[in-house]
């Protein structure tokens, strides 16, 4: 293993020296860095999509003066790999390649400065360790050829089969459909403690497992004869593993203890969370249990404390979208609306442009339900309904704080939107997130909801409807033609040969997916004056439509599409998204 002398060069550092990324790159990342001192630069640069993690991973190799695992061109000794057990192998992300001459073993390694797993693999093999740096994803394809699963869901099994071997249960266990485990007795009603060592074993394998794989959520669900484990990842449902029924009551209990929510209770639905650390990251985990026909279902939701603030730059606008989108925000007052369905980044797209407001001449003060970004120079307040807390009364105690400009998280009842009505009227920039399809739609929400058209007509000033949309991962990324009919629908002719489309083929680094990260698609509504009075004569949304896209608002589709064309997702993705009956 080679030694440094000296301080070490930073990663951001040899990356720019290897050109894989510019010094403005380097600059933006350092001073995101300075908001977020505990984010290491290498993901932020990730996060940024200024570079992949592969690269990262080489500049830590680099750093360190360590071989880089080129899985390609590596060759694999059968009997070195049986030098080190597979349970330890999984456990730790450690492969053992090949041995060299003078006792040497050189194994393949996430983290080769663990000093304590180094100095176990060499008394457990007796040979002197010459560690490699090696990629998660290529550590998944090595341990994946070791016995069939992959090194996330080997750890998870792994650690079930022991959790249920203390349990007593082992002999009687049975693959379910190759993911998991599962018992063969129905109507089992053996009783299972939720504070035995297994069981929070578990709940920790599955919280680990969902942060490694960048999961926003995980879903436990009751089956009649099984209980079913999935993660949304990229803004898709991924089944992870099955496991016995009998588990399941311990399971939501254990979850229900970390959440301090009442156990006893299993008839209706009940919301709590949690706050955990894993590998240097804090997490604020929001749980929600609701009864269905075979016990109680129970959804985490993973928001990470102190999230990289990602600019307007970084978040997929267009430059025209984005200069008008700067232009509204710009103005003293009025009511800026983000709109979309849950999960569609509308928090996100809110923070951005806050970040891009502050300064050190305003007053800036939000209510959020989490806070899910922290901005310095911003005043934060965290809604606390037991309290009293509300958005209302946050918003209503706001006005009496002097502030500029006043962000509230979500205008759901007629109270909040009447609050930040008035607050827009009396000279204060208000955002806010509203759940509408598109832009038009806002305004027919905010007079459904009970407010004025002519008030609805005064104060909004525009309207930002976003999607999500999955990018094509850049290590696998091809070109294809795509079917006649997906063409047809995008209304591109299949004759225009000038544009070329992308798909991703499947790779270890994106889990077989073809994608990897997401980009948000947008579409703006600029206020003017014809909108203006459509909306105070009450005309269908049909003409208020019309009226936008004549002033210029490219709609979610043509947004999307215009995407597709720049090879960043693909149609599939799109029409997953964007499109509706009827189009």
């Amino acid at each position: 293993m080679a030694t440094a002398h000296g301080p070490r060069r930073p990663i951001g550092q040899i990356l720019l020296e290897s050109g894989k990324i510019r010094q403005e790159q380097l600059d933006e990342a350092l001073n995101v860095q300075k908001n977020t001192p505990s984010a290491r630069i290498g993901s932020i640069l990730v996060d940024l999509d200024y570079t992949t993690q592969q690269e990262v991973d080489r500049a830590v190799a680099a750093q360190l003066g360590l071989e880089y695992l080129n899985l390609e061109e590596t060759p694999i000794d059968s009997e070195a790999a049986r030098m080190i057990p597979q349970s330890y192998a999984v456990r730790h992300n450690v492969f053992p390649l090949r041995r060299k001459p003078n006792n040497r073993l050189v194994v393949a390694m996430a983290d080769p400065t663990d000093v304590f797993v180094l100095d176990d693999i060499k008394l457990t093999t007796g040979c002197d360790i010459e560690p490699v740096l090696a990629s998660k994803e290529d550590l998944a394809t090595l341990l994946k050829g070791t016995d069939g699963q992959s090194s996330s869901s080997a750890a998870g099994d792994a650690a079930m089969q022991q959790a249920l071997t203390e349990l007593g249960f082992d002999s009687q266990l049975s693959p379910v459909e190759g993911m998991g485990l599962a018992r063969e007795e129905e109507g089992d009603t053996t009783s299972v403690d939720p504070n035995d060592a297994p069981i929070i074993r578990l709940i920790n394998v599955l919280l680990s497992g969902a942060i490694q794989q960048r999961a926003s959520d995980i879903h436990i669900e009751p089956e009649r004869r099984q209980v079913r484990i999935r993660y949304r990842i990229d803004g898709i449902l991924q089944q992870q593993m099955a496991v016995p029924q009998f588990l399941h009551p311990a399971l939501i209990s254990r979850v229900k203890i970390m959440s301090e929510l009442n156990i006893a209770e299993r008839r209706i639905p009940q919301d709590g969370h949690i706050r955990v650390r894993h590998e240097g990251r804090d997490f604020d985990i929001r749980v929600s249990t609701v009864p269905t026909i075979f016990g109680e279902k129970c959804v985490m939701r993973l928001l990470e404390q102190g999230s990289v603030l990602r600019g307007l730059e970084q978040l997929g606008f267009f430059p025209d979208t984005q200069a008008n989108l700067e232009l509204i925000i710009t103005q003293p007052n009025g009511i800026f609306l983000s709109t979309g369905p849950t999960g569609a980044g509308k928090s996100t797209t809110q923070c951005a442009v806050l970040n891009k407001l502050v300064t050190p001449e305003i007053n800036i003060l939000t209510v959020e339900d989490p806070v899910e970004y922290v901005i310095p120079g911003v005043n934060q307040v965290l809604v606390n309904r037991k309290a009293g807390m509300t958005f209302a009364s946050a918003m209503r105690a706001f006005l009496r704080q002097d502030p500029d400009i006043i962000m509230v998280g979500e205008i759901r009842d007629l109270e909040t939107a009447e609050t930040a009505i008035q607050a827009s009227l009396t000279g204060h920039l208000v955002l806010s997130t509203l759940h509408t399809n598109d832009a038009p739609t806002s305004v027919t929400r905010l007079v459904d909801m009970g407010i004025d058209p002519f008030l609805v007509s005064a104060s909004l000033i525009g309207t930002l409807a976003q999607r999500l949309a999955r990018r094509i991962c850049k290590e696998c990324k091809e070109t294809y033609k795509p079917p006649v009919e997906a063409l047809a629908r995008l209304g591109i002719l299949s004759s225009n040969n000038d544009v070329t489309f992308y798909r991703g083929r499947g790779c270890g680094s994106c889990h077989h997916t073809g994608y990897s990260g997401r980009i948000g698609i947008y579409e703006l509504m600029m206020m003017n004056n014809e909108i203006r009075d459509l909306i105070v004569k009450r005309v269908p949304l049909s003409e208020l439509r019309a009226a936008a896209r004549a002033a210029g608002m490219k709609t979610l589709k043509e947004d999307g599409i215009a995407k597709v064309t720049e090879g960043i997702t693909t149609i599939e993705e799109v029409m997953r998204v964007v499109f509706t009956a009827g189009e």
